[in-house]
């Protein structure tokens, strides 16, 4: 086993891949307690060996072996009593999420996975499972850890190919709302204008209108699909890119609250605190950047 040193360091106040590499994969040994932190990544943080206790907005969880977690950017996290545990980390860049790996939001399960479960039934942005048997992720982190080594822009196709086969042995082991099936278009055409356009004054109404659905039938797909309505999804969607404006720029929070859709700043404020356990100000004071 090699404990690789990561190439990830704090930007900023949030953690970043620093040599431009789209995926890293390496094993970390945590003693004791490692601090709360954010990043600008996606990360996988899969438990080879030990124990430990692993914090986030969403609760303590105790992890053990075969215990996976995966984290959307901007979801704090740290751990504590740790002993002797050892992850294998796999952390990849949002710009490979939405570019590359984009067709995933209309798979059933990745899509579950990557975009819309880290935010379903209150899980704060965080998505955990359980491998019973490692032995079906191990083959694809070892080989994304060696590809480490080689020129990225030679070898991008293995790299994307190894690390879609990891997600998809997670996806398989995550719990759906139901049984997963192709999403219907509507769903990935709301997904695109609520994103591109967070700060419109969205209603349901207005949605369905664009999509030529009803309101009522347009909440069942959505959330058959994604597990959240429209508008919850939309809050979500709010609150992540709130988290990152916070860290990695100096805008007054009044000024985030209104470019991520929601002017009326106590609103805002209660939004935050409910959804990362802080509020706006104490989650820069912790993440963000020096003043």
């Amino acid at each position: 086993m090699r404990l690789a040193q990561p190439p990830i360091e704090k930007v900023d106040g949030t953690l970043v891949i620093t040599d431009g590499s789209p995926v890293w994969s390496g094993h970390y040994l945590h003693e004791q307690d490692h601090p709360d932190h954010t990043h600008s990544f996606v990360e996988i943080a899969l438990v080879l060996e030990g124990s430990g206790m692993h914090r986030s907005p969403a609760g303590p969880r105790l992890l053990e072996v075969g215990d996976v977690v995966l984290l959307r950017p901007g979801a704090w996290h740290g751990y504590a009593d740790c002993s002797g545990l050892v992850l294998y980390n796999c952390c990849f860049s949002v710009d490979l999420l939405r570019q590359e790996l984009a067709w995933t939001r209309d798979d059933p399960l990745l899509g579950y996975l990557l975009w819309t479960g880290p935010y379903a039934d209150d899980r704060r942005g965080i998505m955990a499972t359980h491998l019973p048997e490692l032995a079906a992720c191990l083959p694809h982190l070892d080989a994304l850890s060696l590809l480490r080594d080689q020129p990225a822009g030679w070898h991008r196709a293995e790299i994307i190919g190894r690390l879609t086969l990891l997600l998809g042995v997670l996806a398989r082991t995550v719990e759906h709302p139901e049984p997963a099936r192709v999403a219907h278009p509507a769903v990935a055409q709301a997904l695109t204008l609520l994103e591109g356009d967070p700060a419109h004054h969205w209603t349901l109404t207005e949605l369905a209108a664009l999509l030529h659905v009803a309101p009522a039938y347009l909440v069942r797909l959505f959330k058959a699909t994604t597990g959240l309505p429209p508008m919850a999804y939309l809050s979500q969607h709010r609150l992540e890119s709130a988290a990152t404006m916070l860290v990695r720029t100096q805008d007054p929070i009044t000024s985030i609250a209104r470019t991520v859709g929601w002017p009326d700043q106590n609103h805002f404020a209660r939004r935050f605190r409910a959804h990362y356990g802080l509020s706006a100000s104490e989650y820069r004071t912790r993440f963000g950047r020096p003043g």
